[in-house]
């Protein structure tokens, strides 16, 4: 058995995969370019807990990560708490995401209420979702929802996810994130799931884990290169990565990173035509950067957790208090909030201060609750991610990489290869669980 792997990234689906492997027998090291394991759910310190960079939870539906966390013997860490949504559009917060709300909603009049409500049944009951991948969202719901939905709930919703890119985004993406939700509905509202002391506690016992079977973990550890001993004998078994602390030679290697990233490691002077048109594939994917901050503060100042900003002029996309989920004894009493946005790598949020986003966001902040006062403001953090969501445009399913590269025995996992549901925890655990089956099944 080839039993030397390198994995290159250490987000979910590198943990997942290190722990599957290592259990399997294999000699695992896991090489991060960050000082820190977790990815996007990466975590850091505040208000004396650990908490995550980017906004997480979990639905009832996400059984992958669920049964992981039972496997790790996790479950008594892992809770569920009533969740509450808002929408803020024409200087109001509107409650939502039931069906009582839906037809409270006065932005819309009833008969878009109850075209909206029908629309969101159908796609809940809907199990055909091939059917919307060649189909726009904004047209789909221009069409069946109406222009008046659209323009209120969806539009917003597309342009602050995507950005300009919201018009070429598939109905199938859509179709998952509604049909997600509704699995995860219960009597009483929706369910949502978190980690006591956060997703950190899965990160820290899948380390605890991986060096318990003999893996290793390499923290700021920028690969340069995947090399072959051979560039133009693609069968080459021998690979060999390349960080600034040097070189080591690998059976097998996994890249969990994002492809366009991939594509760089992969660079040769006279590359195959085969390797060619492959790196080509890779970077026709195409990505988006998230820019979030965290804050903690005295007061407390909303009723939801969850308030999607469905105003366009607004420099964010949504504003989540975290404490309204979570109960804030958890953190030493303060109040603990997320302001998260997605934007293209040359917008200004990537050039301007910290100082600067706080200033224009919390001024944006002011306007939603008029009683918000940054001076009792105790910690912010903030956080630039360059390849935090991929575009899931019309033709995406002739974009998706396969698992198993040009490279014998380099694979590559990650999550432009989940489809059509959206990136996330329970997912990047999923592909995780895949790559390492495909391996040990070989």
């Amino acid at each position: 058995m080839n039993n030397k792997i390198a994995i290159v990234g250490g987000g979910f689906t590198g943990l997942t995969a290190a722990y599957r492997l290592s259990k399997a027998g294999y000699k695992v090291d896991i090489f991060e370019k960050g000082p820190e394991v977790g990815g996007l759910a990466a975590g850091f310190e505040i208000a004396g807990t650990n908490i995550e960079k980017t906004y997480h939870h979990i639905f009832r539906s996400d059984t992958d990560i669920i049964e992981l966390t039972n496997e790790l013997g996790l479950q008594d860490s892992l809770q569920w708490h009533s969740s509450s949504v808002s929408i803020y559009y024409q200087n109001k917060l509107f409650k939502f995401g039931t069906p009582v709300s839906l037809l409270l909603f006065k932005p819309l009049n009833i008969i878009d209420r109850i075209r909206t409500g029908m629309v969101m049944f159908f796609l809940m009951k809907t199990k055909n979702w091939e059917k919307f991948v060649h189909v726009s969202a904004s047209s789909w719901m221009r069409k069946w929802a109406g222009k008046n939905s659209y323009r209120v709930i969806w539009e917003p919703l597309l342009k602050g996810k995507f950005d300009t890119f919201s018009n070429e985004v598939s109905m199938a993406w859509l179709w998952a994130r509604i049909s997600i939700r509704a699995n995860s509905q219960e009597k009483g509202g929706e369910k949502l799931g978190y980690f006591d002391g956060g997703f950190n506690v899965i990160v820290k016992k899948l380390v605890e884990k991986i060096h318990a079977a003999g893996g290793a973990i390499h923290l700021n550890a920028d690969v340069k290169k995947i090399y072959l001993q051979d560039s133009h004998n693609l069968a080459s078994s021998s690979l060999t990565i390349k960080t600034e602390e040097g070189e080591q030679q690998f059976d097998k290697v996994i890249a969990t990173v994002p492809s366009h990233i991939f594509s760089h490691f992969l660079e040769a002077e006279n590359p195959t035509p085969t390797m060619q048109n492959y790196i080509t594939k890779l970077n026709s994917v195409k990505y988006l950067g998230a820019v979030i901050a965290v804050f903690s503060s005295e007061q407390s100042l909303g009723e939801y957790y969850w308030n999607n900003i469905n105003d366009l002029t607004m420099p964010f996309l949504a504003f989540i208090e975290h404490t309204k989920l979570i109960d804030k004894s958890k953190y030493l009493d303060k109040n603990i909030y997320y302001i998260g946005t997605y934007v293209p790598h040359d917008h200004t949020y990537f050039t301007m201060s910290e100082e600067e986003i706080y200033s224009l966001w919390f001024d944006s902040v002011k306007k939603i609750f008029p009683h918000f006062d940054k001076t009792k403001v105790i910690e912010k953090h903030l956080f630039k991610l360059k390849y935090a969501q991929h575009i899931v445009d019309l033709d995406y399913e002739s974009k998706i990489p396969s698992y198993e590269t040009p490279v014998k025995n380099l694979y590559l996992s990650n999550f432009s290869q989940i489809f059509p549901e959206d990136r996330g925890t329970n997912f990047a655990v999923r592909e995780g669980n895949k790559i390492a089956e495909l391996i040990t099944q070989e």
